[in-house]
């Protein structure tokens, strides 16, 4: 919902408790006193998106300012699954038909590249969050069937990322699944999202970044040689660009028709013994709506979201965490047969979609040094190191090749 006092729009960014808030490690302290100097560039965020995009701009050897409305990595970065998907919501088929062929495949392209970035980021900068790579199985469902999955395969083939079709005797031999058919990817990965996104802040504070929170910003002006922000406390702060990773928050110049937020919901079960291999290597999803999703992390929790609303406040009912829940775990053992007993962790959270499935990295409208992302769908760790990449080479005077694609629209 807007909030009048403030640049951003204000949200509930979790109900319920996340896994990856207990988790050590998962957190930055931030400083308390805005300093007075004028930065290369200043975020606005300081989860995910923020941590990715504070790190490419520090490497490049900018100065920068990262500020939040909360404490670093408690907003809805620890509402994630992290399935750090190569796969983008909207399948490369349907892709193709909404904005042609070449653009679609750059974008299925780019999004593969990303956690292939992502994990060598990771390994370089000695992060330790758990970051694996892991295959994705990706079920047939009442959005696409046999012939609609063997056609998707044969399309990611085609431009070289790895999908290989299952029907229903492979996968049931592999995965001990009942559905009529599967694709099976070697592309994307698993991490916890709140030790990646702290450890990506730290590696920027390394280098001189500074990190203040509170801060909430309540106005901004572009000006002939940079960017001002006022702040709720009547503070100034300058510099020569700004980036707005507030995620579902985010600014009423980003309203557009293509874009709207939902609600989701997810659990983690307590850790469970006699997991088979391949549901603790396999990042599984469905072709439904709303779809399964789920994975397990290192302890042997299992680790599943989905009953998706179209809805922005609904996640926001503490009444709906327990009712999500129980009917997240039903879906899980109709498909897989296991009983996940009483959840350790249930939460629910908004998150942003668009139509066509990709992301908006992006000036705001109206202005040249002030940059917005958002829109991430399920892909929010993937889209938000493209994001990265993107706006740090703007900034940097470089055009990276596949901007348009994620323009405003």
């Amino acid at each position: 919902m807007p909030d009048h006092d403030s640049a951003t729009r204000s949200e509930n960014l979790r109900t319920g408790v996340s896994l990856w808030t207990r988790t050590p490690n998962s957190t930055v302290a931030a400083e308390r006193t805005l300093p007075r100097q004028r930065f290369d560039v200043i975020v606005v965020g300081a989860g995910i998106s923020g941590a990715l995009v504070a790190e490419a701009l520090t490497r490049d050897g900018k100065s920068v300012l990262i500020v939040d409305r909360r404490p670093p990595v408690r907003g809805s970065t620890p509402a994630s699954t992290a399935m750090i998907l190569h796969e983008i919501d909207v399948p490369l088929v349907r892709l193709r038909r909404k904005i042609g062929d070449a653009k679609a495949n750059a974008a299925w392209r780019r999004s593969a590249r990303s956690v292939d970035h992502l994990i060598a980021l990771t390994e370089r900068l000695g992060i330790d969050c758990g970051m694996e790579r892991k295959p994705a199985l990706y079920l047939a469902g009442d959005e696409m069937g046999v012939r609609a999955l063997k056609a998707e395969a044969a399309a990611r083939a085609e431009i070289g990322i790895d999908a290989a079709y299952l029907d229903r005797a492979a996968l049931g031999e592999r995965f001990d699944l009942d559905r009529p058919a599967a694709i099976l990817s070697s592309m994307s990965a698993s991490a916890n999202p709140a030790q990646l996104a702290a450890g990506l802040l730290k590696a920027a504070l390394a280098r001189k970044a500074r990190l203040v929170s509170p801060v909430d910003i309540s106005d901004m002006a572009e000006l002939p040689g940079g960017v001002a922000l006022a702040t709720r406390d009547g503070a100034v702060l300058t510099a020569e660009h700004v980036v707005f990773s507030t995620g579902y928050e985010f600014l009423p110049q980003m309203e557009s028709a293509a874009h709207s937020v939902v609600s989701t919901w997810a659990l983690a079960s307590k850790p469970l013994r006699r997991l088979p291999a391949w549901l603790k290597e396999t990042l599984v999803w469905e072709a439904s709506d709303p779809y399964l999703y789920f994975r397990a992390d290192a302890a042997g929790r299992i680790i599943v979201g989905g009953e998706d609303e179209a809805s922005e406040d609904s996640n926001s009912d503490p009444d709906k965490i327990g009712k999500k829940a129980k009917a997240i775990a039903g879906k899980f053992k109709a498909l897989t047969g296991f009983d996940l007993g009483k959840p350790a962790y249930a939460w629910g959270a908004p998150f942003g979609i668009t139509r066509d499935g990709l992301p908006i990295i992006d000036r705001v409208p109206g202005h040249e040094r002030v940059f917005a992302i958002m829109g991430f769908g399920g892909n929010g760790i993937t889209f938000s190191t493209i994001a990265a990449e993107i706006v740090s080479a703007a900034i940097a005077g470089r055009r990276d090749p596949d901007a348009d694609l994620f323009a405003y629209r």
